[in-house]
């Protein structure tokens, strides 16, 4: 099928169309011409797509599905639906399922579930048998079987040498660890961020020292071991200055922030929605300026969606017992522009910079071309509700909202959606 995508400026700096105006022809999964003013040929599909913007397509860190065994919350059709509407063409999924994706079979399960999709799914492998911070799990194995990088999907592990002989042994084999900033005794069973916000809501909240303890504690092994690290989902001023010196100090390490840690904070807790219940929590407006400032100096090396789906049971309750987390996949560009990111800083975090990271191979936008792009207009308006939603699950703060910001179209692996 051939396609020519007409009046998109393409947003890639690996481009020599880069901020230009162009029309795109697409023939059998190729980029086979760019240029002004592109005939329209015989049997040939257009889009007319003026205003819109083309850049390599988006790619997530940190989501998690429920496929295998909690499909109830997300299996690998609906997840990369979400994924393709929110205009990602490749994911790393974590490893929290059931069973936990601790060995090549599971990763292998779901490489070939997810076999021949629009969107390119890469399994994370966990760290430790069961996820429970006692055993290592087969990370080389899986790592010849596909997996591209191994994280405790949202748990800590507090075992300080348990930590130290992980970062070792994923050495012999260019090995990628992401670890999750909170240390566990300082946390407690506290649910929010601690503030004088959060007192006065009467709920007993966790202190930035949580975090950046733990953000300490990683640096200073992956700079022991001299070994790289990977920090997900940091969402504090503090955790930004650490790891600014630790990069200037010439410690291997990389971080992401989730999209939501940029717009949302803890005032939005007053009415105790537990759609805002995420971990880490919201914190306040300065830690929402650092991150940003993070990401605009090359502090923070990408943005990610954690996309973690619920069902209805799990979030219509309590907010003391409900579970952390919200549906993100179709958000994230909506909030990032919320943020005031422009469109070049978008496109490095949410599309090159994830892929370098993990060493991918990043898509560019150039004639001769695997066509793996996302075309997506900043100033169009969407509705975010049952009707666009394509995730099995509804617990986000947005639902039911108008945002600014949306996916046109994606393309990948041969295959195009139009929304």
């Amino acid at each position: 099928m051939s396609l020519l995508i007409k009046g998109i400026t393409i947003a890639d700096t690996n481009s020599e169309f880069n901020g230009k105006t162009c029309d795109v022809r697409v023939d059998k999964g190729t980029i086979v011409e760019i240029g002004k003013n592109l005939e329209l040929q015989k049997h040939e599909e257009v889009f007319e797509l003026n205003g819109a913007v083309l850049s390599p397509g988006f790619f997530d860190l940190n989501c998690v599905f429920g496929d295998p065994g909690l499909e109830t919350k997300e299996d690998l059709q609906t997840g990369t639906a979400a994924a393709a509407a929110g205009g990602f063409t490749g994911i790393a999924i974590m490893p929290n399922t059931k069973p936990v994706v601790h060995s090549k079979g599971e990763v292998e399960y779901i490489l070939n579930r997810a076999k021949g999709n629009l969107v390119a799914v890469h399994p994370i492998g966990a760290i430790s048998q069961n996820l429970e911070g006692k055993e290592l799990a087969e990370m080389f194995d899986m790592k010849q079987a596909g997996a591209v990088a191994f994280a405790e999907a949202g748990k800590a592990i507090s075992d300080d040498g348990f930590m130290s002989r992980a970062l070792q042994y994923t050495l012999g084999f260019d090995g990628l660890l992401f670890t999750h900033p909170e240390n566990k005794a300082l946390a407690g069973k506290a649910h929010v961020n601690e503030s004088a916000t959060t007192i006065l809501l009467g709920m007993k909240g966790i202190p930035a020292l949580a975090e950046e303890m733990q953000v300490a504690r990683d640096l200073f092994l992956a700079a022991y071991h001299n070994a790289p690290i990977h920090i997900s989902n940091i969402s504090t001023a503090g955790s930004v200055a650490l790891i600014k010196k630790a990069k200037k100090d010439g410690v291997k390490v990389t971080c992401d922030v989730a999209a939501h840690q940029l717009v949302f904070t803890e005032e939005l807790l007053n009415d105790f929605d537990s759609n805002y219940k995420v971990k880490p929590p919201l914190r306040s407006k300065a830690d929402n300026k650092a991150l940003t400032t993070g990401l605009k100096d090359g502090t923070i090396d990408a943005i990610s969606s954690q996309h973690r789906p619920h069902e209805i049971e799990f979030k219509n309750v309590e907010f003391e017992i409900a579970s952390y987390g919200i549906i993100t996949l179709q958000t994230v560009l909506p909030l990032l522009l919320q943020a005031g990111l422009d469109i070049a800083l978008i496109v490095e975090k949410l599309a090159i910079a994830p892929r370098k990271l993990l060493k991918l191979e990043v898509p560019q936008v150039k004639i001769g071309a695997a066509a793996n792009f996302t075309v997506f207009n900043p100033a169009k308006e969407w509705t975010f509700d049952s009707k666009t939603n394509q995730s099995k699950s509804a617990n986000s703060p947005l639902f039911n909202k108008t945002l600014k910001g949306k996916v046109e179209m994606v393309y990948n692996n041969g295959q195009y959606n139009i929304y």
